[in-house]
């Protein structure tokens, strides 16, 4: 009698389970996602680059060379002036004050719509739903009117002649403000293109960091409060830090809206803005399509999305840090 020794039995843990290979493929495929979302989105590629890839190389291409009416309409081939309408923008001094007109307007403008809309946001947490859906309603309109008609509305409404703001504060005693222009000064006029753009811009604003305060756990600010802690204390320390990443990501999105103004100011300035008026947007029109110097109005346009680009870098990192999160 022979005895058949059988082969020791794999330890079940090392046992490849039927079909882990599969699952380890699904998993692998699910994570990884191959070649199909790309297929999918491959259209949609397309489109933006044939809509917003050819009129930025465009613009590229024009502001090396000296593109004028002769040029434009005639048959003579534009000149290639290689760097030279960079040298002339950049050895001018008028560059440098648009520039710092278009940072200054940008930074107290962006500072003025995030307070303030992170206000309404905050108002709206504390009243009756009914009147908190009546403030969402007005803010929607007020977010879906196109600027061309708001600034114009704004520009009546400050007229010289027939302004109803000059009209009121006229009814003060003391107070002569018949005929009064606030464009004659630039920092009343300033103040009035501001006043516009914030205007428009806390909708927005409010809606989502209203949006992001239902995230704020209501436990937490009660123990704040029962530890007595004040409304500032609370708002600083527990409110602010967790609508951190959404400030950022709307103040990302103010300065990039704000920085390139043009709407407020051709409008309001009856599509002339003075010296004191301009900003990198309109500098750049105006010398394009006023001077009908069409390179160096474009050579503008390609430093004024440069100068956006570091802006648009962080924005860009900060969606994708919430995406990781997520």
């Amino acid at each position: 009698m022979s005895v058949v020794e059988s082969p020791p039995a794999r330890p079940a843990s090392q046992a490849p389970a039927p079909g882990d290979g599969r699952a380890r493929g699904r998993r692998r495929s699910a994570t990884s996602g191959g070649y199909a979302p790309l297929a999918l989105t491959l259209p949609a590629l397309l489109l933006l680059a044939g809509l917003l890839g050819y009129p930025l190389v465009r613009m590229v291409v024009l502001s090396f060379q000296s593109l004028g009416l002769r040029q434009l309409f005639g048959d003579l081939p534009p000149d290639n002036v290689g760097f030279a309408n960079y040298v002339k923008i950049f050895t001018t001094d008028t560059f440098y004050q648009v520039v710092a007109r278009t940072i200054a307007f940008t930074v107290v403008s962006v500072v003025l719509t995030v307070v303030l809309g992170l206000a309404v946001a905050l108002l709206m947490r504390r009243v009756a739903p009914s009147v908190r859906i009546a403030m969402i309603i007005a803010m929607m309109f007020v977010w879906a009117m196109p600027q061309l008609v708001a600034t114009q509305i704004f520009r009546w409404l400050v007229d010289s002649d027939f302004g109803v703001l000059n009209y009121l504060i006229d009814l003060l005693p003391g107070v002569d403000f018949a005929n009064h222009s606030w464009f004659a000064d630039p920092i009343q006029g300033w103040i009035v293109i501001t006043t516009i753009v914030v205007w428009a811009g806390i909708p927005f604003i409010a809606i989502t960091l209203n949006a992001g305060l239902t995230q704020v756990p209501k436990e937490l600010l009660e123990a704040a409060t029962v530890d007595g802690a004040s409304a500032w204390q609370t708002l600083r320390l527990i409110t602010v830090p967790i609508l951190k990443p959404l400030l950022i990501i709307v103040t990302t999105l103010s300065v990039i809206w704000n920085f390139g103004l043009f709407t407020q100011v051709y409008v309001v300035r009856n599509g002339r803005p003075e010296d004191e008026y301009q900003v990198l947007a309109t500098w750049a029109y105006s010398i394009a399509f006023k001077n009908n110097n069409y390179g160096l109005g474009s050579a503008i346009a390609v430093v004024t999305v440069l100068l956006l680009l570091g802006v648009m870098a962080f924005y860009l990192r900060q969606m994708f840090k919430i995406g990781d999160v997520d």
